[in-house]
């Protein structure tokens, strides 16, 4: 459809599209915004400065932390190899729909901000949008002292006679100047910090491979498969028989989910600073699945081939790499040196992550003050475009970071981190929900063939996104009723009812009583021109790359 046919669309639902928020949030003077000029005003908002590159790696670098590394051993230990490989495949296929939904939505009208809370005030509902940002703001900026800490801890696995709090304020200092650079200095060290984790994920997968067939110098034979026939391929840990085993895969299902919460959010929320936004979130999103999948799901099977479910140091949950899978299973192969490199792998994972969570957490409070869910000064920014008094607001939560240096408020602080997991459930069923809402205001319009990609399976995939997930997330803390502990159920569920009280607190604040937009009302015409545009004037601008090996970076970057 031609831009000419755009604006008559437009203008035949005028009409009708009375939407409840101001959404074209663009500068009047077009120009100035698809200028790659740094030297604006606080009214021009975020500069586009982030490649397809970039994106694609903050998002795997946010994603791929200490998750992978430590984490994935408490799974080993308690649920089996199988389970652990099982919960990686299944939670991969929910992650794709996820990935083409969200991406589509974001390319097709790369709002300010481009957060999943924008996305669900616009096509859904205001009172959704503002609960959904509320529970991303808290989560994100809560997870950023997590890292933090975790990266400082990592560092006593070499010197414990320093204090941690000056690693943890040497973290910090790195992190705050890195997010209150210009965009394109922290896209381009995140994209170095990421590539270095992916290449050694690479390796470590690769030497996976070698310990597999024998290759280790205390090994004699092929090892294979070994460990999953003794200890076994599951651990039956809350039960015995076929509903054990069942169990041991459920939990591993919500173990993985936590592992993935924060892709897809960042590769769209990086929309509103990507030098053209709708090429790069389409190419950003449609990649970045595959190879996140690669890494978790082959990682996994590494994991379990190397080190047996009862091995004892798999649960001792220690934060330095004598807890990781990878670090285990190279010391009983008999390699030395490796347990130093993956401790740097380790480091450099959770300081990217701290960095990704920094960056997105700012973002998120951004859009909610653009959306007018929070007070203005949260829109102001520098002549760089960076948000400061969000990025300001972030460091002082990321001080939070110092409860770590005594054990007592470490206990509290790592219960507050658990409690935020859950959210990000809660943010991939608002996914499937705005989509379907997106998707049938785009019908109504006429808008199909705009649509710069068509999501693989839709509607049905995103029925079987929100089902899924909105069963893991009610199921999330089952096993506390194996053995009740009135902390872990608060642990568990508690985002729920915090959610529930946003929500409806903003109802009864706006007396908005619908709970979803009518189809009228959903706009999905505001910005579309200026988005068609900008994406022209990029595409004439763009040299395409004539060498073979400039062909296979424009292709894999």
């Amino acid at each position: 459809m031609s831009l000419s046919k755009a604006s008559s669309v437009g203008d035949k639902t005028s009409s009708k599209l009375t939407p409840t928020t101001t959404f074209d949030q663009f500068p009047k003077d077009e120009e100035s915004q698809i200028s790659n000029d740094t030297t604006t005003t606080e009214e021009e908002g975020l500069h586009h400065g982030l490649k397809s590159r970039h994106i694609q790696l903050i998002a795997l670098g946010g994603t791929i932390g200490t998750g992978l590394f430590i984490g994935s051993g408490g799974t080993l230990s308690k649920c089996g190899p199988a389970p652990l490989l099982t919960g990686y495949l299944v939670l991969s296929t929910v992650i794709y729909f996820i990935m083409n939904q969200l991406g589509v939505m974001v390319a097709y009208l790369p709002q300010d901000g481009g957060s999943i809370s924008g996305i669900a005030t616009r096509y859904v509902d205001p009172s959704l949008g503002f609960a959904t940002a509320a529970v991303y703001v808290y989560t994100m900026l809560i997870l950023l002292p997590a890292e933090i800490s975790a990266a400082a801890m990592v560092i006593r696995y070499w010197n414990t006679s320093i204090n941690i709090a000056v690693w943890i304020v040497i973290m910090l200092v790195i992190v705050v100047v890195l997010n209150f650079s210009a965009v394109k200095y922290y896209g381009e060290t995140e994209f170095w910090f990421a590539s270095l984790k992916i290449i050694l994920i690479v390796g470590l997968i690769i030497l996976g491979v070698v310990i597999f067939f024998g290759g280790g110098p205390s090994q004699h034979g092929v090892l294979g498969f070994h460990y999953w026939k003794v200890p076994g391929a599951f651990v039956e840990h809350l039960s015995h028989g076929n509903t054990g085993r069942f169990l041991d895969v459920w939990s591993a299902l919500i173990k993985s989910g936590f592992a993935f919460i924060t892709g897809p959010e960042l590769v769209c929320i990086t929309a509103a600073e990507s030098e053209s936004p709708r090429r790069n979130v389409s190419k950003a999103s449609r990649r970045f699945v595959w190879r996140l999948m690669c890494f978790y799901c082959v990682g996994s099977l590494v994991i379990g081939v190397i080190v047996p479910s009862n091995n004892t140091k798999l649960l001792n949950g220690g934060s330095d790499a004598s807890a990781s899978p990878f670090v285990i299973g190279i010391q009983n192969a008999g390699i030395k040196v490796l347990n130093h490199i993956i401790n740097a792998v380790i480091f450099t994972s959770a300081l990217s992550a701290g960095n990704s969570f920094f960056y997105a957490g700012s973002r998120y409070l951004y859009a909610m003050a653009m959306n007018g869910q929070t007070p203005a000064v949260f829109k102001k920014t520098n002549r760089y475009g960076v948000p400061y008094v969000c990025c300001s607001f972030a460091a002082a939560v990321g001080c939070l970071a110092f409860l770590n240096v005594s054990s007592s408020s470490a206990d509290v602080f790592n219960w507050l981190s658990n409690i935020s997991t859950i959210s990000g459930f809660i943010g991939w069923i608002i996914i499937g929900i705005s989509f379907l809402r997106f998707r049938k205001a785009i019908i109504h319009n006429g808008l199909w063939d705009r649509l710069p990609y068509k999501p693989v399976g839709a509607p049905y995939s995103t029925y079987y996104t929100v089902t899924f997930i909105g069963i893991l997330a009610l199921t999330n803390g089952y096993a506390v009723f194996f053995d009740f502990n009135a902390a872990d159920f608060i642990a568990s569920y508690i985002t729920l009812p915090f959610f529930g009280v946003f929500y409806f607190g903003h109802k009864i604040w706006t007396k908005n009583w619908k709970f979803y937009l009518p189809l009228e009302e959903i706009d999905v015409i505001s910005g579309l021109d200026f988005a068609d545009k900008q994406e022209m004037e990029y595409e004439e601008k763009f040299v395409k790359p004539t060498t073979k090996l400039g062909k296979f970076m424009d292709w894999a970057l």
